[in-house]
């Protein structure tokens, strides 16, 4: 048996034991790398501990310190009080335009963790403060930083349209980025019907009248919060605003730029955040840790290609379309999304130059596969939902929700996108 089939195998064993027995899948995933890397790839265990990623480790330890220590000190009640009153205290409102200021972002060019590093904490927050679904509240983030993240002047959109001119495809650079954002949006409204959203339509909220007691909103001390702005909050409210300049227009890494404005705020109040570091999401880190170490594992297994391969030599390319946009969907939900899209691109050109289907449409459904399956507990979009869950509802039932929303995304995602946008140019 080949390594590509052992990896395979692997990979299908450790989601099953971490979905039956309540063991960290991260940890799981460390004893698969360590096995299939040492005995069938022949790898050294420091070959082995290099696939691990070290700046989406980071980023989730900077943004879930930086947002522990905005709990602590009643910064994120006073944002959600904000905004509420901005949104003239309509509820159903709050989702949509968590989902729209993501979409922006990744639009402009921020890179899709950085904008769901920065809004993804503040709408759980709305979610734990007025019992908005945290899955609806969670997933809408991560499918708003996904609508907007093929547009033409976006990282994932560049690297696609490169690709693309790289390997002589047609330039299909606007139904990419129409294609992105209408699935996501599509999917952001279904979530919103069946995770009650309708009902929050009927709901108003003042936010003048709201109580001076509230609590943190993912797992931090309780808090209270007072009618005005103190200075602490004052200088969280900078270091929120100076870490979105420095990583969007910068382009810094936001895990630097968090962890580092975290201890700037600790230094300046140590007392009142010593116990802050307690609050970083652990059992996170060790899940997306151990999951992206056995990610790369896979890939050099040549997993990924051996499927894609196999699917792009079927007779009939329509279904080996359908094929490539699984083996993106399923890949890209335990690994980077912008790392497997110049890999997955150009095993599908065979079938584009063969097979009759037309260039613009598939690469959108390879990409929109790709990356819809982001909301994976395992991606880093994902796990920084997870990370910074409200306290309304327990880690493990969140990570459940989420963890079942993504294989269902992954399972009928790819069939549904390759039926709207392969079939009709066939």
């Amino acid at each position: 048996m080949g390594p590509e089939w052992v990896a395979i195998i692997a990979l299908v064993a450790l989601f099953v034991i971490g979905t039956v027995l309540p063991i960290n899948m991260g940890a799981l995933a460390y004893v698969a790398a360590w096995l299939v890397g040492m005995y069938s790839l022949h790898l050294d265990e420091k070959e082995i501990l290099a696939g691990v990623s070290g700046d989406l480790i980071l980023t989730l330890i900077g943004v879930t310190y930086l947002f522990a220590i905005a709990r602590n000190n009643g910064t994120v009640d006073l944002i959600v009080r904000s905004a509420v009153k901005g949104v003239g205290g309509r509820v159903a409102l709050i989702p949509w335009v968590m989902f729209a200021v993501t979409a922006v972002l990744t639009a402009i060019g921020a890179v899709s963790p950085a904008a769901c590093a920065i809004i993804g904490p503040i709408a759980l927050g709305f979610a734990g403060r007025y019992g908005i679904s945290p899955l609806m509240m969670g997933m809408f983030v991560v499918h708003g930083a996904q609508a907007g993240g093929f547009s033409p002047i976006s990282i994932y959109g560049t690297i696609t349209n490169s690709v693309m001119r790289d390997n002589d495809l047609p330039n299909s650079e606007i139904t990419i980025f129409l294609s992105s954002l209408v699935i996501n949006t599509i999917l952001a409204a279904i979530l919103f019907v069946v995770l009650g959203g309708r009902e929050l339509m009927s709901r108003r909220i003042d936010p003048e009248e709201e109580s001076t007691g509230a609590t943190g909103t993912g797992g931090g001390t309780d808090v209270a919060v007072d009618t005005g702005v103190r200075r602490d909050q004052v200088l969280t409210l900078i270091a929120f605003v100076g870490v979105a300049l420095v990583s969007l227009i910068l382009d810094k890494n936001i895990g630097f730029v968090a962890i580092t404005a975290a201890v700037i705020l600790s230094i300046l109040a140590p007392q009142q955040n010593k116990d802050t570091v307690k609050q970083i999401a652990w059992p996170t880190v060790l899940l997306v840790a151990g999951v992206s170490t056995y990610a790369t594992i896979l890939t050099t297994a040549g997993s990924p290609e051996f499927v894609g391969n196999w699917a792009a030599g079927l007779a009939a390319a329509v279904i080996g379309a359908l094929i490539l946009c699984y083996v993106g969907g399923v890949v890209s939900a335990f690994a980077s999304s912008t790392a497997l899209l110049p890999v997955i691109i150009p095993i599908a050109i065979p079938l584009i130059a063969d097979g009759g289907v037309n260039a613009g449409l598939f690469v959108a459904a390879l990409a929109v596969s790709s990356t819809i399956v982001d909301v994976s507990p395992f991606s880093t979009n994902g796990a920084l939902m997870l990370a910074n869950r409200p306290d309304t509802i327990e880690e493990s039932v969140y990570y459940k929700q989420i963890l079942t929303y993504s294989v269902i995304v992954v399972l009928v995602g790819p069939l549904l996108v390759w039926a709207a946008l392969v079939l009709p140019g066939w």
